[in-house]
């Protein structure tokens, strides 16, 4: 008896894991990066001038690619939506979250969003939750509970206000990438990348010029090559290489992939800022992947 014909598995574009892999460091190594420039400048003018910065180069590479930057009258209102839920919740709370986190522990409650993702399409696309995506909301909340650990009460208490910003960015991430697939923004991927930077950005550096007043000749060397890193890499190459990869890969490979962002950073942020990299913070980082995984996967 011979065996039935059974379709191969298509083969993953070597390409777009590429671009993945380039991704996925890049934004890792955000992380440290920021916490560093932390310290030199405050948290809503150093995310919302390089957010502005790299719409920009966004928007000339849009250009070089062929991809109009005009935005048609009736798409105007998801765009700002989606703006202010993946760009200007997100810079400003995790920006904040830096205050009272390590990079790592950020890193690691930032990586929440997929299952927050996943428990949000019940009620606004009609998915409902499975077993698989409940234990992974435990799961994820597990390591939340291994970060509260700390050395002792006072240290969970000191790191309460970063977890709920933390939480919070993530939350508002995952809504918006949940509302986009209800109201999609339809336009070019750089152009609609460029413009929802641009826009989430703006009140960012409002709120910097308002209540941080921010001086740019406090900025070492080292701060001006942060800032550099963080428009170049973080908000340029690193969503190019996303919308890249997102071509061509199947989306659920993509998502999955991204988890390789907390390890990077938490890793990372132990060589570069000396972080602590302990059984509390590898329980975390270890149940928050199982957590995503399964929300990803179910």
């Amino acid at each position: 008896m011979t065996a039935p014909n059974v379709p191969a598995a298509p083969r993953l574009a070597p390409a777009g894991l590429v671009y993945l892999l380039i991704t996925s460091i890049g934004w890792g190594l955000t992380w440290p990066v920021m916490k560093h420039l932390l310290g030199e400048w405050p948290p809503l003018s150093a995310r919302g001038w390089t957010g502005m910065a790299g719409a920009a180069l966004l928007a000339l590479l849009a250009l070089a690619s062929r991809q109009s930057l005009i935005v048609p009258r009736v798409q105007w209102g998801r765009l700002v939506l989606s703006a202010l839920l993946n760009v200007t919740s997100w810079l400003t709370l995790i920006g904040l979250a830096l205050l009272w986190l390590p990079a790592s522990e950020a890193a690691v409650i930032a990586a929440t969003m997929p299952v927050w993702a996943a428990l949000l399409a019940w009620p606004i696309l009609g998915e409902r939750p499975t077993l698989k995506r409940t234990l992974a909301l435990l799961l994820a909340f597990g390591g939340i509970a291994a970060l509260m650990g700390g050395n002792g009460l006072a240290a969970s208490l000191s790191k309460l206000p970063g977890i709920v910003l933390a939480l919070a960015g993530s939350f508002g991430f995952a809504l918006g990438t949940v509302t986009a697939k209800r109201f999609p923004v339809k336009l070019p991927p750089l152009t609609s990348a460029s413009w929802q930077i641009l826009v989430g950005c703006v009140p960012v550096v409002i709120g910097g010029v308002v209540f941080e007043h921010p001086d740019p000749q406090v900025l070492s060397a080292v701060g001006w090559s942060s800032m550099a890193y963080m428009t170049v890499v973080q908000f340029c190459i690193s969503y190019a290489c996303w919308f890249a990869a997102l071509a061509r890969l199947p989306a659920s490979v993509a998502a999955i992939g991204t988890l390789l962002v907390p390890v990077i950073g938490v890793v990372a942020s132990a060589i570069v800022l000396h972080e602590p990299l302990g059984p509390g913070q590898i329980a975390a980082l270890v149940m928050t992947l199982a957590g995503v995984l399964l929300a990803t996967r179910s």
